[in-house]
């Protein structure tokens, strides 16, 4: 029998209660090692284990196992899936230019297995991956094997799942993926002009790198980055779109806390498209995105009792959670 959207969203809205609150996250704040966070999860149920690592990937095959139960269009997150894709690309791609050890390095879920991703890359058959990835994927290559500029390389590949998520995106007709997308590809394209000025790129590599989306006037940011970082700031803290001015503030006292506003501003989203939708498949992805964040929260606080940092330090960097 076809899963309904309705059996779903009441399965989904009970699943949230069992995200971690805010009482949790301070609970965990008040831990004394990684071993006491690890006893913690493990008592709260969230994954299987014995090092934070592995109760995190316990508690992702088990997200996925459940919404692959619960999705009547499970096709909806694959945009999450090829993120990953990428990531195992390159490092298949630099692994095997450089003859060392990758394997450890690559990450699920995925949509392309990591076996037929190694083959391919191997046997330079790209024509074996998705259409979108085929011809980004051949001149990353194409350009590792020649020039070894892996910055450049990363560029096409960066380029090329920026551009099929916002495709994936508009084909969905999710208000929350066209909106989630668009955000994340302009402060991505954000994010690398800064780098770009930085490091003087060139215009050949800022066009290459730099994705069109909604609300980016990329000739404009291309001419400015071009200028050098003052420049690009100045232009930056000019553009209402995505309150781009407040995240370029942020950025220029505190690139951390510019990191902050941009995944508060993604969860924001899940938030108001997501979290009070009664219809559609908005709320199944506001769970994901909600089990993301929750994800970021234990890593963060991981890292900063296994660094010793102050708690009031760790507080600062917690992203918003979905509940």
């Amino acid at each position: 029998m076809a899963l309904s959207y309705e059996f779903s969203i009441g399965s989904v809205r009970a699943r949230e209660n069992s995200l971690f609150s805010e009482a949790d996250a301070e609970q965990m704040l008040a831990l004394r090692s990684e071993g006491d966070l690890v006893r913690y999860l493990k008592d709260k149920g969230y994954g299987d284990g014995d090092t934070i690592d592995a109760i995190m990937e316990s508690n992702t095959r088990r997200m996925w196992a459940y919404i692959k139960s619960i999705a009547p269009d499970f096709n909806l997150f694959l945009p999450f899936f090829i993120q990953n894709d990428i990531h195992n690309l390159k490092t298949v791609l630099k692994g095997t230019m450089a003859d060392r050890e990758y394997e450890t390095l690559l990450i699920e879920p995925c949509s392309i297995p990591k076996e037929a991703l190694i083959k391919a890359v191997e046997n330079r058959r790209f024509e074996q991956f998705p259409q979108w990835l085929q011809r980004p994927a051949n001149r990353a290559y194409q350009i590792l094997a020649e020039t070894k500029d892996a910055r450049l390389s990363d560029a096409y590949l960066d380029r090329g799942v920026l551009d099929e998520l916002l495709a994936q995106a508009k084909r969905s007709r999710s208000p929350f993926l066209m909106a989630y997308f668009n955000t994340m590809v302009f402060y991505t394209d954000v994010k690398t002009a800064l780098r770009g000025a930085r490091v003087n790129a060139s215009r050949y590599y800022l066009e290459k790198a730099i994705v069109e989306c909604e609300g980016l006037d990329k000739a404009a940011v291309v001419k400015a980055a071009l200028q050098g970082s003052e420049a690009l700031i100045k232009y930056l803290k000019a553009q209402q779109v995505y309150d781009c001015h407040k995240a370029i503030e942020l950025f220029v006292s505190s690139p951390s806390a510019f990191e902050k506003f941009v995944d508060n501003r993604l969860i924001g989203l899940a938030k108001q498209l997501c979290r009070l939708s009664s219809e559609g498949p908005e709320p199944l992805l506001g769970y994901y995105i909600g089990c993301v964040y929750e994800r970021k929260m234990i890593t963060l606080i991981a890292s900063g009792l296994k660094t010793e940092t102050p708690k009031e330090q760790i507080r600062e960097r917690l992203r918003e959670i979905y509940g």
